[in-house]
């Protein structure tokens, strides 16, 4: 026999913990592979349209053009910049929300109990559990009494398990119940918690909807630069212009006609529908992400935490005596009990004395919220009870418990002695067969309770010696005092949030760890399935990717008992199909299958910090409605986009035709507009206004119907920037470039002037194309309305940057410096009134155009 010391009293010694904490290193959860914050910043100046920009850049500094090269390199940084400072806000406030280890744990060490920094525990070391407690590394049980361990965050599980002596319990989970001493057998990096959550980093992220179209157009602006560009060398040199300078000619253009300014536009109507969604508790943890949950088809969502409180809750009482309904939010021990018929009021309130004096949770006001302290069943009894009229804690001060039988799962039942009294709770079949007296009526009651879904415990009771021999003798001849049924209540938002889904074309299925049985009960209660909707298990599940996706492919399907692996198959397997698929959850067994998903939707208030690392989009106040209003942000971006993409088109096309024209003519029809006149009127005048549009709040129905999934650049957008009001803006700039030069004298064949007539000619260009373009931005709030049928004011940050952009493009032409960098002058009247009236011809031809959709969006 060995003369050490048993360590399940004596612990580690400080010295040998001291020594392992230097060699295994702290208790902490790994950063889960996130890149450094260098990395991140490095990657918004790498990314394709950074890389172009980069490149046309270069161009312009060869073709001799430094500043406009200098303005290109400004944009990517500023870009870059702003979006890295959205997303790192987003992780920090993210990072603030990271609670999933607990500060202090209760040790051995020395022989002693010491309370220590989690942080601190090793190997080896010896924990003291009590309910209430998070696990906070991974343990074996050395000795168990009456333990119970809330689970959910691994397996989705609402009720809590069983552990015995031998068993293991998990960084992450809760003593619901029972007290406990355990062996840590792994921390930080090695528990299994963190096992999980480098699987949820295990595959790279796929590109957002988003993210794919805006390469898509980018690159086909690109060629169309880059052929124009081509088209004006080969033009410069047929007439005569010398071959380097014609090369650096067509780089010039090729630069000018780059989309400069579509990348901050986009970075910035990301960011304000992030913003927008933050005010609505949904933290964008990547921009992107606001586009792609517009995108999103399928969602596969979670049930305890997400369509359910999380938050256990009496809501039915049967007695001998009658019914009640109990009333009331959450666990807050308010609200009133409906009892039929009155008389029956005194039987429900000794049932519920029972209940209380039989549980160890409680109800505790943290922060302003009411929170369970212990099982969350446990818990939901003593708020019934306070709701009763009985104060718990005053009883059991009053009456001191005699005697205690803690919960056994072979008795399935457990019971506690009070002043010659012994009160019984347990599982229904456990406690009834015990019962001699009042029992009739029950299995009816029982019945309708299970129908529900509902958790039902069953109270009883009997007088009883003080003191007695065991707890099969004590649990005998009992008088049923009553039935209570217990639920997660369903969020009360969350049937409107699933129908709102359903009109806006978005399936949405549940996955979840629970039991088919109350998964069914909460699907039915919150309209997300039907009586015909399918309930299946994960045993039930094919193992082909094709067939799983052919399965679970359908609206209202309920899917119980799946575990990690499966929600990343079923996650890939609608993804296959052709899904968008957004996967919400707050479990660390959500987190591969939100890393696998288009986009991972977690909950900030009772999720993991597992779980929101793994996420694009943080839902700070756990409601399932949230989604809802997140979703409609997301389809006014994508709608957004197409709006500011058709005014930059617009624009092009009246930039590219001066070029098109002395191509044409040989030369003989001077350029109306240059190289630095267009990049200010990419950068300079037209940024504020696209950047409005980026701004343009939902229209009202954007969520009926299924989501755009069609490209960016659609027919409408095309016909409208490149057959009509594109066209408008040229031939109005080509006018008002000729007009100035007649109302000098000159006349059709005659040889161009030169200097001072030149210059305030193409100051008109310049003009009529801000003017026409102001009065785009406009026309462009809608494909379908007239701006007058919209509200002029309706868009108060577009009204504000239209009236900036108009100061700045006056400024440009009046100021000698401005003036004189751009090579323009100011124009003469025939050139103002051309300008002019090239809005009220923009915004008639728009109106034309929309007159046959009869004002649908």
């Amino acid at each position: 026999m060995s003369g050490r010391a048993d360590p399940r009293r004596s612990g580690l010694s400080s010295e040998e913990a001291r020594a392992r904490l230097a060699r295994d290193g702290p208790n902490l959860l790994p950063e889960l592979g996130r890149p450094s914050a260098a990395r991140r910043l490095l990657a918004q100046f790498v990314h394709f349209f950074a890389l172009m920009l980069w490149v046309a850049g270069g161009l312009a500094f060869l073709a001799g053009l430094p500043e406009l090269g200098m303005a290109i390199f400004a944009v990517i940084v500023v870009n870059g910049l702003f979006a890295f400072l959205q997303e790192h806000r987003a992780e920090l406030a993210a990072r603030r929300l990271r609670t999933l280890l607990p500060r202090r744990a209760t040790a051995l060490r020395d022989g002693g109990r010491v309370e220590l920094d989690a942080t601190e525990l090793v190997v080896g070391d010896v924990l003291l559990l009590g309910p209430g407690d998070r696990v906070p590394a991974d343990l074996r049980i050395l000795e168990a009494h009456g333990l119970r361990v809330d689970t959910s965050t691994f397996t989705g599980e609402s009720e809590p398990s069983e552990a015995a002596e031998g068993a293991a319990a998990f960084a992450g989970t809760f003593v619901a119940e029972g007290e406990a001493t355990g062996v840590v057998t792994a921390t930080g990096s090695r528990t299994r918690l963190a096992e999980i959550a480098r699987l949820a980093q295990a595959r790279p992220r796929p590109s957002s909807p988003l993210t794919t179209e805006l390469r898509r157009v980018v690159r086909t602006i690109s060629l169309i630069a880059i052929a124009v560009g081509v088209a004006s060398a080969g033009a410069a040199l047929l007439v005569g212009m010398r071959p380097a300078d014609g090369f650096l000619f067509g780089v010039g253009v090729t630069v000018a006609l780059v989309p400069e300014a579509l990348l901050p536009t986009v970075t910035l109507a990301l960011a304000i529908a992030a913003q927008r969604m933050a005010r609505n508790r949904a933290l964008v943890r990547r921009l992107e992400s606001v586009e792609t949950l517009g995108s999103t088809t399928f969602i596969c969502t979670d049930k305890t935490g997400t369509l359910t409180r999380n938050e256990m809750a009496v809501v039915e009482v049967w007695t001998p005596a009658g019914r009640a309904r109990v009333l009331g939010e959450g666990y807050a021990p308010v609200g009133r009990i409906e009892v039929d018929p009155p008389g029956a009021a005194a039987a429900v309130r000794e049932a519920a004395r029972a209940a209380a004096r039989c549980s160890t949770g409680q109800v505790r006001l943290e922060a302003g919220r009411w929170r369970a302290i212990g099982d969350p069943m446990e818990a939901a009894l003593d708020s019934f009870a306070r709701r009763a009229g009985i104060s718990p804690e005053e009883e059991r001060r009053r009456e001191p418990d005699r005697r205690r039988f803690p919960f056994d799962p072979r008795r399935r039942r457990m019971s506690v002695v009070v002043a010659g009294r012994i009160f019984v709770k347990g599982a229904p079949e456990a406690v009834i067969r015990r019962c001699v007296r009042g029992t009739e009526g029950a299995e009816p009651a029982l019945e309708a309770f299970a129908r529900r879904g509902l958790r039902v415990l069953a109270v009883a009771a009997r007088e009883a010696p003080d003191d007695p021999a065991d707890a099969d003798r004590a649990e005998s001849n009992l008088a049923l005092l009553g039935l209570l049924g217990l639920e997660d209540p369903p969020r009360p938002e969350v049937a409107a949030s699933i129908e709102a889904c359903r009109r806006a074309g978005i399936r949405v299925a549940m996955v979840t760890g629970d039991h088919p049985g109350t998964a069914r009960a909460v699907a039915l209660e919150v309209g997300l399935a039907g009586p015909h909707d399918p309930v299946l298990s994960e045993a039930d599940l094919p193992t082909d990717e094709d067939r799983l996706g052919a399965v679970v492919d359908r609206d209202g399907i309920v899917l119980a008992r799946i575990s990690p692996e499966a929600k990343l198959r079923i996650a890939r397997a609608l993804r296959r199909r052709g899904h968008v698929v957004a996967m919400t959850g707050d479990g660390v067994n959500d987190a591969p299958a939100l890393h696998e998903a288009d986009i991972g939707v977690a909950m900030g208030r009772s999720g993991t910090d597992v779980a929101r690392e793994a996420a694009d989009l943080v839902l700070l106040d756990d409601d399932f409605a949230t989604i809802v209003a997140a979703v409609e942000h997301g389809r006014a971006v994508f709608a957004n986009v197409r709006r500011f993409l058709t005014y930059h088109l617009t624009d092009n096309v009246a930039e590219v035709t001066p070029f098109l024209v002395w191509a044409l003519s040989g030369g003989r029809i001077p350029l109306a507009l240059g190289v630095l006149q267009i990049l200010a009127l990419d950068i300079g005048t037209d940024t504020l206004s696209a950047t409005a549009l980026g701004a343009e709040p939902p229209e009202r129905d954007v969520l009926s119907g299924p989501p755009a999934r069609g490209r960016l650049l659609d027919r409408t957008v095309a016909v409208r920037a490149f057959g009509l009001l594109g066209p408008i803006e040229a031939a109005a700039a080509m006018l008002a470039f000729l007009a100035s030069f007649a109302a000098t004298g000159w006349t059709l064949g005659e040889p161009f002037p030169g200097g001072r007539t030149r210059l305030a000619a193409s100051g008109a260009a310049f003009a009529t194309v801000v003017l026409a373009q102001t009065a785009n931005a406009f026309a462009c709030r809608s494909a379908a309305l007239p701006p007058w049928r919209l509200g002029w004011w309706s868009n108060r940050l577009l009204v504000g940057g239209a009236a900036i952009e108009l100061a700045v493009a006056i400024a440009a032409l009046i100021v000698p410096p401005f003036a004189a960098a751009l090579g323009h002058a100011p124009p003469p009247g025939a050139g103002w009134a051309v300008a002019f009236a090239s809005m009220g011809a923009v915004l008639a031809a728009d109106a034309l155009w929309k007159a046959p959709r009869g004002g649908r969006r």
